[in-house]
C-alpha cells in the first residue's frame, strides 16, 4: 500500500503540533506515534528510546500493540535490528522466522509480520528508534523512508525538550534541598528517563539507582500467569529490571495484605519461569538489596557525605581489569614488583594485581607530610626487598600536584632498578605541578575532593566501593 504525500504532509504537521504541545513525553510519544501508524498505513508503531550504553531500548510511546507484545521483554539494541545502530533503516519482511528479531514467537502469536525500524538522530548519534508494525507484508518505498527520517528528527526534538525539563527538575529540587552543596553548572545531565511512575516509592527508588549510576527499565516486561483458553488472563508485571544483575524488582509497602498478594504471584513467577530473577522488596530493603550486590554502602561506611557518584563499581572494575591486560601485555615474559604508598592505594592495588597474568611482587611504602604547608615528605617505611635490576610499577590512587609522586620516583631510581613506570587509578591534572609522567591511567578527574574505594576524608568513606565526590559545605 503506497501513502500519497499529501497523507504524509498532513502527518508531519500532526506530529509537529504535537510535539509543541504540553503533554507529557508518554502522551506526546503516544500521539506522534498513533500519527505515524495513520499515516503510513500500518498496525502499529512505536517509540524507543537508546540507555545511555547503546545495550537497551525501552518504550517512550506506542500505539496499536497490545500489552503483551510491548511487555515482552527489554530489547537489546545490539541484537533487535542492530543495523539501526549505524544510522540504516532496517525491514524485517517476516518477523516470526527472523533472526534479527529478539522474540520471534510472540510476534507470531500477535500476527506481526513486517517491522519497519528507523533511528532516532541526535547529530552523528542514534539516541533512539521509531518501529512501525504489519500484519501483511509490506515493503519500504523512498517516500517512506524520507517520512521516517523526518519523522524522526521530531522526535529528536521532543525527546531532548524532555531531557532538558528533567534536567531542570533536578536542578531545582537539588537547590531547594542542599542549595550549597552542589552548583546547577557543577551537576552533571542526567540521561533522558521517559517514566512516569505510578507510586512515589517506585520513584525514590529510581532515585536511588541512579545514585549509584545502576542501568534499570520500568516495568520492560510482562509475565503471563494464568490462561483462559488461548488468551492470558493474569500477567504480572515487576517494577524494574536491572540489566547488569540480570534482575526483576518488585516493590511493595508494608501493608500485609499487598505483601501477601504480591508474593503470591512471585511465587507463581518462580515456577513458571524458573530462569527468571526476581526479587520482591520494601522500602527497609533499598540499600540492604543494593549493598548485598556491592553497590551501596559496606558495613557502616558514611555515604551521607557524598554529593554524587562519579564512577560506580562496575566502572572501576572494568577499567581497573583494562589496565591490569595492558601492564601484563607491557610486561609479558617478565616480572613486576609493584609498590604503593599506604593508605589509599590498597584497594586499587590488590583488584590490579589480581587481573596481571604475569608473576607479580608486592611491596608497600609509607610516607609522611610535613612543613609550611606539608609539602615536605618523609619515608617512614621503606622497601622491605630489594628492587635492584627489577622492572618496578608504582601504584597510586591519585596524582594531582605530583610533588609527592617525584620524590618517591626520585627515592626509587636511586636503587637502580631495571625499569621504572607509574600506574595511577585517579589522574588529576588541573593540579599538576611536578612534570611526572603517568604511563597507565584509569580516569582523568576534575579538581574535585573524592572519597571511596580507599580514598578517605578524615580517615572514613575508605570502604565505599565507588568513588564519589565529597559535598561542599
Amino acid at each position: 500500500m503506497t501513502t500519497s504525500k499529501g497523507r504524509y504532509y498532513s502527518g508531519l504537521q500532526q506530529a509537529t503540533a504535537i510535539a509543541n504541545d504540553s503533554l507529557s513525553l508518554r502522551r506526546t510519544c503516544n500521539a506522534i506515534a498513533k500519527v505515524i501508524a495513520k499515516s503510513m498505513g500500518m498496525t502499529g508503531c512505536r517509540v524507543l528510546l537508546l540507555n545511555p550504553k547503546n545495550d537497551f531500548l525501552t518504550t517512550i510511546g506506542s500505539f496499536g500493540l497490545s500489552d503483551l507484545y510491548l511487555r515482552k521483554g527489554p530489547l537489546a539494541a545490539t541484537k533487535s535490528l542492530p543495523e539501526v545502530l549505524e544510522g540504516q533503516i532496517a525491514i524485517v519482511s517476516h518477523a516470526p522466522s527472523d533472526e534479527r528479531v529478539q522474540h520471534p514467537q510472540i510476534a507470531e502469536s500477535q500476527h506481526v509480520v513486517t517491522i519497519i525500524a528507523s533511528p532516532i538522530m541526535r547529530g552523528q548519534d542514534v539516541i533512539g528508534q521509531v518501529r512501525v508494525y504489519s500484519r501483511q507484508e509490506r515493503s519500504l518505498s523512498d517516500l517512506d523512508e524520507e517520512f521516517l527520517r523526518t519523522i524522526g528528527h521530531v522526535c529528536s526534538v521532543v525527546l531532548e525538550r524532555a531531557e532538558l525539563s528533567q534536567f531542570k527538575e533536578r536542578v531545582k529540587r537539588t537547590c531547594a534541598t542542599a542549595p550549597k552543596q552542589i552548583l546547577p553548572t557543577e551537576m552533571p545531565a542526567a540521561s533522558l528517563k521517559p517514566v512516569e511512575f505510578a507510586h512515589e516509592s517506585e520513584a525514590e527508588f529510581a532515585n536511588l539507582l541512579d545514585f549509584y549510576q545502576i542501568e534499570w527499565l520500568y516495568e520492560p516486561r510482562s509475565f503471563p500467569l494464568a490462561w483462559n483458553g488461548e488468551g492470558v488472563s493474569q500477567m504480572f508485571t515487576p517494577d524494574f529490571y536491572l540489566p547488569e544483575l540480570d534482575m526483576y524488582v518488585e516493590l511493595t509497602t508494608m501493608k500485609q495484605d499487598l505483601i501477601t498478594s504480591k508474593n503470591r504471584k512471585v511465587r507463581k513467577l518462580r515456577e513458571l519461569y524458573p530462569d527468571i530473577n526476581v526479587r520482591l522488596v520494601t522500602r527497609k530493603d533499598f540499600a540492604r538489596l543494593l549493598a548485598k550486590y556491592g553497590y551501596g554502602p559496606l558495613g557502616d561506611a558514611k555515604v551521607e557525605g557524598v554529593g554524587r557518584i562519579l564512577y560506580s563499581q562496575t566502572q572501576i572494575k572494568r577499567r581497573v581489569r583494562s589496565l591490569a591486560r595492558r601492564v601484563s601485555k607491557d610486561y609479558a615474559g617478565q616480572r613486576i614488583v609493584m609498590i604503593g604508598v599506604l593508605k589509599g592505594v590498597m584497594c586499587f592495588l590488590s583488584d590490579l594485581m589480581q587481573h596481571i597474568s604475569i608473576p607479580v611482587k608486592v611491596d608497600y611504602m609509607d610516607i609522611s607530610h610535613y612543613g609550611g604547608h606539608g609539602d615536605i615528605v618523609k619515608i617512614t617505611r621503606d622497601l622491605d626487598c630489594s628492587i635492584t635490576d627489577e622492572h618496578v610499577l608504582m601504584v597510586e590512587d591519585i596524582v594531582d600536584t605530583g610533588m609527592t609522586l617525584n620524590y618517591v620516583l626520585a627515592h626509587l631510581a636511586s636503587h637502580r632498578p631495571a625499569s621504572l613506570h607509574v600506574c595511577s587509578l585517579l589522574d588529576r591534572k588541573e593540579r599538576r605541578l611536578a612534570n611526572v609522567q603517568l604511563d597507565y591511567v584509569g580516569f582523568e578527574i576534575p579538581d574535585e575532593f573524592v572519597v571511596g574505594y580507599g580514598l578517605d576524608y578524615q580517615g572514613e568513606y575508605r570502604n565505599l566501593p565507588f568513588i564519589g565526590v565529597l559535598r561542599q559545605e
